[in-house]
């Protein structure tokens, strides 16, 4: 069952007068950046376009990574491929962009599942987010991490906690003073007051941490 705080705008007010009672820690950056900004535009990619994305962003830096999909879109100047189009371009052509044949295959096989019938955006809507990583984890290079950040940025899911992103890992750490990098055990007690708003508590940890860190948040939001 979707939680109904997920489907959509909530009351950012009300989220972030919990989330400064919840965690005085939390509080501090809440005060310092202002309100949060998840939420405020309309959700605009399909699914295809979020996790081509996805794709060629992982493991290389952000400036690397919007290099090679603006090359990825030159490819295609009549707009965003369809699947079709994509499976249609030579493995060639993507590598000449600077993509490993390790992202080509992954970009196949998400197009594959396009056309096999993956759920579009509206239909990922009535799902919950354990039902929606299922779907999405079983194309090849797309893990939790990917679709936790399509549950966060495109479809405002607002209890999403991404233990295994290294920027709310290394800004958890210095936030809270900690003497290690967090863990998922760890991180949990400590985030398990924020429900059902651990979205925004992110955002704001994000938002402390480096330019790098911000840079990744950055990216997600602009397209």
């Amino acid at each position: 069952m979707v939680n109904p705080l997920d489907l959509g705008p909530i009351d950012h007010t009300l989220a972030l007068q919990h989330l400064q009672r919840a965690d005085p820690k939390l509080a501090q950056l809440i005060q310092r950046f202002g309100p949060c900004e998840l939420g405020q535009s309309p959700v605009r990619d399909s699914v295809l376009s979020a996790l081509v994305k996805s794709i060629i962003f992982q493991r290389i830096s952000i400036k690397a990574a919007n290099t090679v999909y603006q090359r990825f879109l030159a490819l295609y100047p009549g707009g965003f491929p369809a699947a079709t189009l994509i499976l249609q371009t030579a493995d060639a052509d993507l590598r000449a962009i600077g993509l490993p044949p390790a992202k080509v295959s992954y970009l196949k096989d998400l197009a594959q599942h396009v056309l096999d019938g993956l759920p579009a955006m509206s239909q990922l809507v009535a799902l919950s987010d354990a039902e929606i990583i299922r779907i999405l984890t079983q194309i090849k290079g797309i893990g939790e991490w990917s679709v936790q950040m399509l549950l966060m940025f495109q479809l405002q899911r607002w209890d999403v906690m991404p233990y295994g992103d290294v920027g709310l890992q290394l800004a958890m750490r210095d936030l809270y003073q900690l003497s290690d990098t967090p863990k998922k055990v760890t991180m949990q007690p400590i985030t398990a007051s924020w429900r059902p708003y651990r979205t925004i508590g992110c955002w704001y940890l994000w938002r402390n941490r480096d330019a790098a860190s911000q840079a990744i948040l950055a990216a997600f939001e602009r397209q």
